[in-house]
């Protein structure tokens, strides 16, 4: 098959550009290196959108949370990872969560399947000198590919570091010390009593000495040409926040507000008391056997993460389907490198896509990819592709990594209600939900128009 746009990518981003311009009857060429010679220090399979950390998309309330608006939005712009989400879904409170294994098998099945798009598993090692591209690597971009990013742009550093959590086994869980319950009894999971969090409680004697464990614990070295790359506050290692100070965590990860301990009910406290701190694990895969710990990315050593781990209350004797690690992230400097297409200023034949634009997080990534994707069917069709409204969650994401952050300072960010345009006018408890409404009705109107806008 000839293609029209190759995008280099399989990950979020990648596959959903793929879609957005398969779904219009354009011909793409998708390189994915894993499974072609390539791979990472992060991924564990040659699947495509495969989860590398968290398998939470977060919160998916559209009325009054930006992250759940984007889920809406995208929705509403048949987005692929939206649809392998719905069907790849496990409990987590008012969270979306997803069956790692099953979102990835969903997401290459429709690929795989659609006729306007070719699979190829091959290493790219350079930017293309011609043909409309899609650059979607994200954040674990193969060493040679990153070096000729560097030279093209001029830059001289593309990176930060993120940090993954550690996976548990359900059934090492000690459920006589731990409790079901989501915070304030938030829940969409009728399966799970009482909640979609195990919660593992601290005293404070004992939340002292794990805080303590963390600060003593070996540590993984950087390398000397990564003594310099920065962390992204959005993954901070937990050890790294303990650093911060001894009650960091406690009003961080480890809060026990909301939760109730069902151990410690009396007269006064029918429900229980909240416990001075606790250890939340919420549910990783469909099956509920393994369950993931919220918030504890880490690069502590594994032995030391092991040893630490096991003093929790609940997790004494806990299994590891997955430990804790650290991975090199790579981004671009996008407000100074992209125009208002994603194009890359110097050569425009290329596009970015994802997490390597600085955007921050699976459903952020993916929403920049199936903008990159409608970007370029417009293109070929000769049509002007109008950005959404900056009031809109996709605007608001786009507005800031093409121009609306500051070049100097720019890091990679979450979509997040400081990046709309303000309503001052509203009161502040209204706020979200008028940031949400407006948004809705402005994003309707530009979706009818966004594919039929002449050149």
């Amino acid at each position: 098959m000839t293609h029209q746009v190759h995008i280099i990518g399989g990950g979020l981003a990648g596959s959903e550009a793929a879609w957005q311009l398969a779904q219009r009857g354009i011909r793409v060429k998708l390189s994915e290196m894993r499974g072609g010679g390539g791979s990472t220090a992060a991924h564990h399979t040659d699947g495509l959108a495969e989860l590398v950390c968290s398998n939470s998309f977060r919160s998916d309330d559209d009325a009054k949370n930006a992250v759940g608006l984007l889920h809406h939005e995208m929705r509403r712009a048949d987005s692929l990872v939206m649809r392998a989400g719905e069907i790849a879904r496990v409990p987590a409170g008012s969270a979306m969560a997803v069956d790692r294994d099953v979102f990835s098998a969903e997401v290459e099945k429709a690929l795989t399947n659609h006729p306007n798009v070719e699979i190829v598993r091959e290493q790219i090692g350079a930017l293309p000198q011609e043909g409309l591209t899609i650059v979607a690597t994200g954040p674990l971009t193969a060493a040679a590919l990153a070096e000729s990013i560097i030279t093209v742009t001029r830059e001289d550093r593309l990176a930060f570091f993120d940090a993954i959590a550690p996976i548990v086994h359900r059934d090492s869980i000690d459920m006589d010390k731990a409790w079901i319950q989501s915070r304030w009894d938030k829940t969409t999971s009728a399966s799970n009593e009482g909640g979609d969090y195990i919660n593992c409680p601290m005293t404070r004697e004992q939340y002292l000495a794990f805080h303590q464990g963390l600060m003593d614990a070996e540590k993984g070295e950087f390398k000397d040409w990564e003594a310099d790359t920065p962390y992204f506050d959005g993954c901070m290692p937990i050890e790294v926040m303990a650093e911060r100070g001894v009650e960091t965590l406690r009003y961080g990860p480890m809060k026990g507000v909301g939760l109730d301990d069902p151990r410690t009910a009396c007269e006064e406290f029918p429900q229980g008391r909240w416990p001075y701190a606790v250890v939340q694990l919420r549910q990783d895969n469909k099956l509920g056997t393994l369950w993931n710990m919220v918030g504890f990315q880490t690069k502590m050593k594994h032995g030391a993460q092991v040893e630490l781990f096991r003093t929790i209350p609940g997790l004494e004797n806990a299994e590891f389907a997955r430990l804790g690690g650290m991975h090199r992230n790579t981004f671009i400097n996008s407000p100074e490198l992209l125009d208002r297409q994603l194009r890359l200023k110097s050569a425009p034949h290329i596009r970015f896509a994802g997490q390597v634009t600085g955007c921050e997080g699976y459903v952020e990534s993916s929403a920049v990819g199936l903008m990159a994707g409608m970007m370029a069917a417009s293109e070929l069709a000769g049509n002007a592709w109008p950005p959404p409204p900056p009031t809109t969650a996709m605007g608001a994401l786009l507005s800031h990594i093409t121009g609306d952050a500051d070049a100097a300072h720019f890091q990679p960010m979450n979509v997040n209600f400081g990046l709309f345009p303000p309503l001052h006018e509203v009161k502040k408890k209204q706020r979200k939900e008028a940031y949400t409404s407006r948004a809705k009705a402005d994003f309707g109107e530009w979706l009818t128009l966004c594919d039929t806008v002449p050149a």
